[in-house]
């Protein structure tokens, strides 16, 4: 199933029960290697998640995740449980993300054993990869184009001199706050522009 985002359409798959991959259309990972893949056949977990994504894309701030089924090493699951805790227009590192693995123990973790997790996460936006920078606020690498990054960051007002509200949610979260330094304002006219008829919809 695909879903027609303002910056590209993204593809969705799942087990039947829960979300296993959303991505966009030519950007990896996904998990279409897995041969009990749903693609096609509709599902309330589809629908689920093209309202969390229509809520997204339109503004708001989606209070609730759909199912999600997430396949990987524990290494790489652990990682992916900080993303999905990092708040709606907070941005942290990879650094950050390593420290917050090892705290309470005497090991020590690489920021680019994390980067490796980070860029293997098959859900975009949902569970926010994006929301993740260098520790000298560079984009760096994402899967889905550095553009849609940024794009994705100034949606949620990352950089906003009004992004108090973020900035507290942040904190609160535990999370060191790190603004990109290269996240150059997007004008509107300089944003992917879909057809009205497709914009935010769902093709079955």
């Amino acid at each position: 199933m695909s879903y027609e985002s303002p910056i590209g359409r993204l593809k969705l798959e799942s087990d039947g029960a829960a979300l296993t991959a959303l991505s966009f259309e030519g950007a990896c990972p996904s998990s279409s290697a897995n041969p009990g893949a749903e693609t096609v056949k509709l599902l309330p977990v589809f629908d689920e998640t093209c309202r969390w994504l229509d809520i997204y894309f339109n503004g708001g701030v989606p209070d609730f995740t759909p199912a999600l089924n997430l396949q990987g090493s524990a290494f790489r699951q652990a990682v992916w449980k900080i993303l999905l805790e990092i708040p709606y227009g907070v941005t942290t590192t990879y650094g950050e993300i390593a420290a917050r693995l090892v705290r309470g123990t005497p090991g020590r973790m690489s920021a680019q054993a994390v980067g490796g997790a980070v860029g293997h996460n098959p859900v975009a936006i949902i569970v926010p990869c994006h929301r993740v920078i260098g520790a000298d606020g560079s984009l760096t690498g994402y899967a889905s184009g550095i553009s849609r990054k940024s794009w994705l960051l100034h949606h949620e007002g990352v950089g906003d001199v009004d992004a108090e509200r973020s900035v507290a949610a942040g904190v609160a979260a535990g999370f060191h706050i790190v603004y990109p330094n290269n996240c150059l304002p997007v004008h509107s006219s300089e944003m992917p522009i879909m057809p009205e008829a497709s914009k935010n919809k769902s093709l079955h």
